[in-house]
This record gives structure tokens, C-alpha cells and sequence, in this order.
């Protein structure tokens, strides 16, 4: 019977974990625009809009949510793939690692 050997993969280190900054989003409507304008331009000076409808802002969270499902999938992946290639004495005794 031929014996199977393991591949030795060296493995990299993972990356920092990410750093997000805070981003504010406002709801204006026509009832509050002009207070809206006034109090945002008395804060931050000047104006810029991006506008989104209910339906486009509906659908960013939806993206957002999809991008962390496929990179907590990835991460397991990952895990999974680091798993198999350490060496089988490190699986057995992991409180040595």
C-alpha cells in the first residue's frame, strides 16, 4: 500500500483587521431642506449631495450585506485551507501552538 505524504504549504500572516470610519447619512425631505441646508452649511461649510431613492438605498444595504456574507465565507475558507496544511502534530496538541 503507497503512503499518502502531506504537503508542507507555508502559511502568511493574516491581514490587520480593518479600520472604519464613521459616515453619516441624512434624511431630508421637503420639510426639512431648509433647516437641513442651514444647520449642514453652518457645520461642515460647503454642500454636496448624493442622492439616493428608497429603493437604490435599499439596495446599497443589501450589497453591503452581501460583501460581509462572501468575505466571512472567504474567512472560512481560509481557515479551512490553514487547517489542512498544518502539521499533523499541531492539530493533535493545539494548546502547544
Amino acid at each position: 500500500m503507497t503512503e499518502i505524504q502531506q504537503t508542507t504549504v507555508p502559511t502568511v500572516t493574516r491581514p490587520k483587521p480593518i479600520n472604519l470610519t464613521d459616515t453619516r447619512i441624512y434624511v431630508v425631505n421637503e420639510q426639512n431642506i431648509d433647516e437641513f441646508l442651514s444647520e449642514f452649511e453652518a457645520v461642515n461649510g460647503n454642500k454636496a449631495f448624493i442622492a439616493l431613492s428608497i429603493k437604490d438605498y435599499e439596495n446599497l444595504s443589501l450589497n453591503i450585506a452581501e460583501l460581509r456574507r462572501y468575505i466571512n465565507q472567504q474567512g472560512e475558507i481560509i481557515l479551512y485551507y490553514e487547517k489542512a496544511v498544518k502539521p499533523k502534530e499541531e492539530i493533535a496538541n493545539p494548546s502547544q501552538n
